[in-house]
């Protein structure tokens, strides 16, 4: 093969390269950028589980410490998980840290949620996102799924498993946030 010919496939190669990086964005969008420490929070919507269900974002949340607990009621760990996240709400909610629990279960199963919610007493907001588009946008990778977003909309800190929310550590980077002002 010719010189010239060689350069022809090496150009044509890279311009089918950088049109299926450009198409990709267009199509995945930010599913493309990591979600992890230090990056904006993906917005979201999803509907809670109220009597009259309401749709909510993560932008009415701004301004406040944001726990983003990404679950399903099938999930064991889950079930450990939640009595802790009860607690800490209990401790912080009315210091601005806000709870918002996302369950992942499938469409029609809002009555389980809600059993769920009553057995373990949970008080906090619960959203259902059925089609798992809360999970695909935060990039999760298991169940639970935790992401602490600070007053500024920064995430702070992502742990994929069951936690106990209430360790000294725990406790220590919400109170930390917490003082933190929005800026």
């Amino acid at each position: 093969m010719t010189a010239r010919k060689q350069l022809a496939v090496v150009l044509a190669t890279l311009g089918a390269v950088v049109a299926l990086l450009v198409a990709g964005r267009l199509v995945l969008g930010d599913e493309l950028v990591p979600v992890g420490l230090g990056v904006e929070a993906p917005a979201f919507s999803a509907v809670t589980l109220d009597s009259v269900p309401r749709e909510k974002s993560l932008e009415d949340y701004r301004g406040n410490v944001v726990m983003v607990n990404i679950w399903a009621t099938w999930c064991a760990p889950c079930r450990v998980e939640m009595p802790s996240i009860q607690r800490l709400h209990e401790a912080y909610g009315d210091r601005g840290l806000k709870i918002i629990a996302v369950s992942v279960d499938d469409p029609g199963m809002e009555p389980a949620i809600r059993e769920f919610l009553k057995q373990y007493a949970l008080t906090f907001e619960v959203l259902h996102d059925p089609k798992s588009d809360i999970s695909r946008k935060y990039q999760t990778t298991g169940y639970p799924e935790t992401v602490i977003v600070g007053r500024d909309g920064i995430i702070r800190k992502k742990l994929l498993g069951a936690t106990d929310w209430n360790s000294a550590q725990n406790r220590a980077l919400i109170e930390r946030l917490l003082a933190e002002s929005a800026e």
